[in-house]
């Protein structure tokens, strides 16, 4: 025999006694219940991951990073900030912007929207709004022709398609003879974007060239702000805190934390409060394999009782039955890893397909901003839902194994 004997009898006490060789009912209720817990522990994570992936991603489509603003009529010297800013390492490009009230009207139907001024070749490199017009293109907003790109859903509430004309009047008045009059200018729809539902982009926004802006609004050559693009979105608030010591609170400078730093807080805690709640069911499959292995050593004891006076000490005894825990805790843990994983692949498929079979929508765009539901794999969170598990195994043998370890021999043999 070269196997340890703790490790020879450990195994031997997993298996059942009949004929048939299979895992005792104990045992394999303590598997299923540890592989079960770490599968929805896993499929929930990565639900909330791809919730999370699919936000982040339609919110920085459109929104801005780091924004630089000056109160009044604008920045006036923005060509010299850019390229005092530009020498940050952290700043991978910068966009002029301007951002104006309007409104679209065209047949009797008006509409407020929030009008912003860019130029297109530089927002492409802070922004993907260039990869969300679905119909023409960003590149159509040439100086002087008066173009715009709207959203999807504004598009459809307004009746307009590529090429139609669309009145917009903004707030910026014209003093004439007969009194003061809002300016109006016509534009035509050169592009029509999908950002997805959930943060009103679609139906609030519309895009012109940044001269044209500059004319509507009467600026001048001055702008709104400049929008920044950064290496790590992540390091937003140093570059904040970096530029307003450097120039001084000059300009205002804010970052997309101040916008929407409270959703995804909210969404990090939703998904540390899921782990921690579901970890639960992992232990009560840990309480089982107590309970199972406590019933173990009650049935055991006269074999423990014929090892010790074998010559066996406390602790191999002890490490018997960590053996047999333990194997039990790492079969249910490898079972639910890939069960967890297996699931969290293909829950998007075996939801479609339930709502197909049975004409149902569990989830509204309206609502959860998708309309099915996502799912994105975490390897960190498969590693440590693996840890935990098999921890938390460990520690469930230790008092059934410390038990076993005080049979005192005479006693567990007086009645044999």
């Amino acid at each position: 025999m070269f196997q340890p004997l703790a490790l020879f009898i450990g195994l031997r006490y997993t298996r059942a006694k009949r004929r048939n060789h299979f895992i005792s009912f104990i045992s394999l209720s303590s598997m299923i219940g540890i592989a079960l817990g770490i599968i929805v522990l896993i499929t929930v994570l990565s639900v909330m991951n791809g919730f999370d992936y699919h936000i982040r991603t339609r919110i920085f489509s459109m929104a801005r990073q780091v924004t630089v603003s000056q109160m009044g009529k604008g920045i006036t010297n923005w060509h010299q900030l850019d390229k005092q800013i530009m020498k940050d390492k952290k700043v991978v490009a910068i966009a002029p912007y301007i951002d104006g009230q309007g409104m679209l009207t065209t047949g009797g139907t008006v509409r407020a929207v929030m009008v912003t001024g860019i130029n297109p070749k530089q927002t492409a490199k802070v922004s993907n709004l260039a990869k969300k017009v679905v119909q023409g293109s960003l590149g159509a907003l040439q100086a002087g022709k008066f173009g715009v790109v709207i959203g999807d859903q504004l598009a459809q509430f307004l009746g307009l398609e590529i090429g139609d004309k669309v009145t917009l009047v903004t707030p910026h008045a014209s003093v004439t003879p007969v009194g003061v009059i809002p300016s109006l200018r016509a534009f035509t729809v050169v592009g029509i974007f999908h950002a997805g539902k959930g943060f009103g982009f679609d139906q609030g926004w519309a895009f012109i060239n940044l001269h044209d802006a500059q004319a509507l609004y009467g600026l001048g050559d001055h702008v709104t702000g400049l929008r920044l693009r950064l290496h790590n979105l992540y390091s937003a608030p140093n570059v904040v805190n970096q530029l307003s010591q450097k120039f001084n609170n000059k300009y205002w400078i804010s970052d997309w934390t101040q916008q929407y730093g409270s959703l995804f807080s909210a969404i990090a805690l939703e998904k540390t409060m899921m782990f921690l709640i579901l970890l639960l069911i992992i232990g009560i499959a840990a309480f089982n394999l107590v309970s199972s292995l406590v019933m173990v050593v009650t049935d055991k004891q006269a074999d423990i009782a014929i090892l010790r006076t074998l010559g066996a000490s406390p602790q191999k005894i002890m490490a018997i039955f960590m053996v047999q825990g333990s194997l039990i805790g790492a079969i249910g843990t490898i079972i639910g890893i890939v069960g967890g994983i297996l699931l969290s692949e293909n829950v998007t498929a075996i939801v479609n397909i339930i709502q197909n079979y049975f004409h149902v929508q569990f989830l509204s765009s309206n609502i959860y901003y998708v309309n099915y539901l996502p799912s994105k794999l975490e390897w960190t969170d498969v590693w440590h839902v693996c840890v935990i598990a098999l921890l938390m195994s460990l520690l469930a043998t230790l008092y059934p194994a410390w038990r076993a370890s005080r049979v005192q021999p005479a006693e567990a043999l007086r009645y044999e």
